[in-house]
């Protein structure tokens, strides 16, 4: 048995990526979907609303598994991560078993807070970018890499799911800093160039434990329509400013092409919505 998280779930990309899984995978396969401070029945209702579904309603609203977890506490992310590995087990042949493996994971927490000049970068907003772009990915790191399975482990092929678990971390262009051009943005685009050093060292460590069997990556999803970006819309180039579904919708067949090439070559770095290396 495996699960599939998403978290943060309750808007923008987050809730794009959780409507077309439910939509491209198997009725049989778990999504956990998060939601730091709304209502996990109203979330889950806005997740499922007029979903164009292969199976019926019924089976999408009972492996939807909505959950209040606040992104900012470590505490919140280990019960999180807790509740999946009680509630989701497997048993082989010979009836012995444990918590089932963490095939998906879409870590997408983000906050912008756009400085022009060193002189408008403000300490605590700083702090604030800081701690949602990088700390609450590295809290995520910490407690879902055990449950990614193990280079012993015999993975199945799942429709619609990698062949090999992916645990992936919405990054960024700006956090390239080789790509880095026009400057600016000090405190985001920090944040992000550490994530994909997170990226880097989490992938060396899960290599050794996971060999083939799993991988780390990061992912920019361009520039997409959600209320992070909305005031530069206007600075977006015709044709590159995308919706959230048509962002999920590309994110998941880049995250689902990794194995299909070699794994070596594409595992700890961080992939644009075209599939296309972002340079560090």
């Amino acid at each position: 048995m495996a699960w599939v998280l998403t978290t943060p779930s309750s808007r923008g990309i987050g809730s794009a990526l959780t409507r077309h899984l439910l939509r491209t995978t198997p009725a049989s396969i778990p999504i956990v979907a998060t939601t730091r401070s709304s209502d996990p029945k109203s979330t889950k209702e806005s997740l499922l609303a007029d979903l164009d579904l292969p199976h019926d309603s019924a089976k999408a609203s009972g492996r939807l598994d909505v959950q209040t977890c606040d992104l900012l506490n470590e505490t919140s992310i280990k019960d999180l991560v807790g509740y999946c590995g009680d509630r989701y087990q497997y048993k082989d042949h010979n009836g012995e078993g444990g918590p089932a493996h963490l095939r998906l994971s879409f870590c997408i927490p983000g906050k912008l807070h756009p400085e022009k000049s060193p002189a408008q970068i403000e300490y605590d907003k700083a702090l604030d970018t800081m701690k949602l772009n990088l700390l609450a990915p590295m809290m995520l790191l910490k407690h879902l890499h055990p449950f990614l399975p193990k280079k012993s482990a015999k993975i199945q092929p799942i429709h619609g799911l990698p062949n090999e678990a992916v645990l992936a971390f919405m990054s960024a262009r700006v956090g390239s800093i080789s790509d880095n051009g026009l400057g600016g943005w000090y405190s985001y685009r920090a944040s992000k160039a550490g994530l994909n050093q997170l990226v880097k060292s989490g992938d060396i460590y899960q290599k050794i434990l996971s060999a083939g069997n799993a991988c780390i990556v990061g992912l920019h999803p361009g520039t997409v329509r959600t209320s992070l970006s909305k005031e530069f819309w206007g600075n977006v180039k015709e044709g590159k400013l995308f919706s959230p579904e048509f962002s999920a919708e590309r994110l998941c067949e880049v995250v689902k092409g990794l194995g299909q090439r070699d794994l070596d070559k594409f595992r700890g770095r961080c992939w644009d919505w075209e599939g296309k290396e972002v340079p560090p």
